[in-house]
């Protein structure tokens, strides 16, 4: 593959800074917990279901907890002791507790009750390797597509419609399924239960509406001999319990970045940066590739002008997963093609950006979006936007494609518009399929003084991060011209300061052993 002749000691630089902020982040972070993060746990550990006016257990039992004073040192403790004590499963003593007939305590002998913790934890933990295996197995008997793998989206609201357009889709040549979320559920602080047949611009992620979609897909795996991926969105003020459903339901990506939340969503700062690294905790634990959002920064901001913000982000998204033990090819790192169609060269500049991408993460799964922002009604002229950005997905080794729509950003695509887009794709990939080893960059060109420019403005950006911290980086602006600040933003009030004698048995499972796929 041809290679941009970058400068490497700039690019150690510049990861050397994204390293120092991300820890920086981190051990500000690990003082606290947060009420998702106690309600994840808890999930993990077998408790399920809602109450009578639909109100979910964990929430209840985390809520409990808060009134008795008990949260900070953790909810798993508590939760197990009141097992122990009673004889009772997890989700016996959420239903107790909800029905106010047990009241939760503090554990008389604390050792006694981690190990009890660490035990029932370590069954939860068999299960999802269990899954993991699974999929593994799956994927050496069946196979899969080749890369660019090819990502398409359902969005109906109604689960069982997603079931029958993702099967289409499978059939139609789809590698990866992406069930997109209900409008807003990322503000929810709690997780709807059961199937939904009645969201707004996507289907509400729920642990059944995982079920249903994960079964359709095995089974139209089957039918066409490779394995379907289904992707979900482990964002917002759930994003822990939401991780912890996609692990125990054998999802294989989800969309989990560290900042999309505080950015566009204005969920607090904090509460952001301690439920991101527990998600990805469990996903890495799952096997699940996660998909970050930098995409999204260029269709607030200018795409060539942003693009080195796209780059940094990239680089601090990269060192918060390395600390929650995702590894390199879980990393479905994003970026886009949304360079303004008139602008001269434009298509070289996509070219830079993506191969630059490419170089500085040469083992990550990269995960490329469509053109979106510079979409119009002409649907023929789209049809040629997504055309040029397939050609530089294949010429540049992207892994994960989401395929671009000719009426992307007019309405939910049609059937028919995503089997025209699988087509176009298909027909690009095969007929550039060795492209990408029998041109080379021109030494010195525009295309590589392009990457070199992003890549410098990338090392200062982060050096300056570094200097002023990520918090106050994110209050400038300086990325998506978006501020927001620490104190700013929903789900504050859900953030815990840790005890000192806080416990929570999962992180030590999940990163202190190695999983095998």
């Amino acid at each position: 593959m041809s290679q941009l002749n970058l400068d490497q000691a700039q690019i150690d630089r510049a990861r050397d800074s994204a390293r120092r902020i991300a820890r920086q982040v981190f051990d500000e972070m690990s003082q606290f917990t947060t009420t998702t993060v106690e309600r994840a746990t808890l999930r993990l550990l077998g408790i399920d279901g809602v109450d009578e006016m639909g109100v979910p257990l964990p929430n209840r039992v985390v809520s409990h907890l808060q009134q008795q004073n008990l949260l900070q040192h953790g909810a798993a403790t508590a939760v197990v002791a009141a097992m122990q004590e009673h004889g009772w499963t997890a989700q016996q003593v959420a239903e107790a507790v909800t029905a106010s007939t047990l009241t939760l305590k503090r554990p008389s002998d604390d050792a006694a009750a981690r190990s009890a913790t660490e035990k029932q934890a370590r069954t939860s933990c068999q299960q999802i390797a269990a899954q993991r295996a699974h999929r593994s197995s799956k994927l050496k008997s069946l196979g899969e597509g080749k890369a660019p793998w090819l990502y398409l989206i359902v969005a109906t609201g109604n689960i069982h419609e997603d079931v029958t357009q993702a099967r289409a889709a499978a059939e139609q040549g789809a590698d990866i399924i992406a069930v997109i979320r209900s409008t807003g559920q990322s503000l929810l602080d709690y997780v709807p239960f059961g199937a939904t047949t009645e969201g707004f611009g996507g289907t509400y992620a729920t642990q059944e509406n995982f079920r249903l979609m994960r079964a359709a897909l095995d089974e139209v795996g089957e039918r066409v001999g490779r394995y379907i991926r289904l992707t979900n969105y482990c964002s917002g003020l759930c994003m822990p319990e939401i991780a912890a459903m996609g692990a125990m339901e054998r999802l294989d990506m989800m969309l989990n970045d560290s900042m999309y939340g505080i950015i566009f969503r204005d969920i607090n700062m904090k509460r952001t940066f301690i439920d991101q690294f527990f998600s990805r905790m469990v996903n890495a634990y799952a096997g699940i590739i996660i998909n970050t959002g930098e995409d999204n920064y260029l269709t607030t901001a200018d795409a060539y002008e942003a693009a080195h913000t796209v780059l940094a982000s990239q680089l601090i998204n990269e060192q918060f997963a390395y600390l929650s033990g995702l590894k390199p090819d879980q990393m479905g790192l994003g970026h886009a093609f949304e360079i303004h169609p008139e602008m001269e060269n434009g298509f070289l500049w996509e070219l830079a950006h993506a191969q630059l991408v490419r170089q500085v993460f040469p083992d990550a799964t990269l995960k490329y979006m469509p053109p979106t922002k510079h979409m119009t009604g002409n649907i023929f002229k789209g049809h040629v936007q997504d055309a040029l950005f397939n050609i530089v997905s294949t010429v540049t080794q992207q892994n994960i494609h989401l395929l671009g729509m000719m009426t992307e950003a007019i309405h939910t695509p049609f059937i028919q518009d995503r089997f025209l887009a699988i087509q176009n794709a298909k027909y690009v990939f095969s007929t550039m399929k060795d492209l990408h080893s029998e041109i080379e960059f021109k030494s010195g060109g525009r295309i590589e003084q392009r990457a070199q420019s992003v890549l410098t403005e990338t090392e200062q950006m982060l050096a300056n991060i570094e200097t002023i911290g990520l918090a106050a980086a994110i209050g400038k602006g300086m990325f998506a011209e978006i501020s927001r600040t620490p104190t700013g933003g929903k789900g504050l009030d859900g953030v815990i300061q840790k005890a000192d004698n806080y416990y929570n048995p999962f992180p030590q499972l999940m990163m202190g052993g190695k999983q095998d796929d």
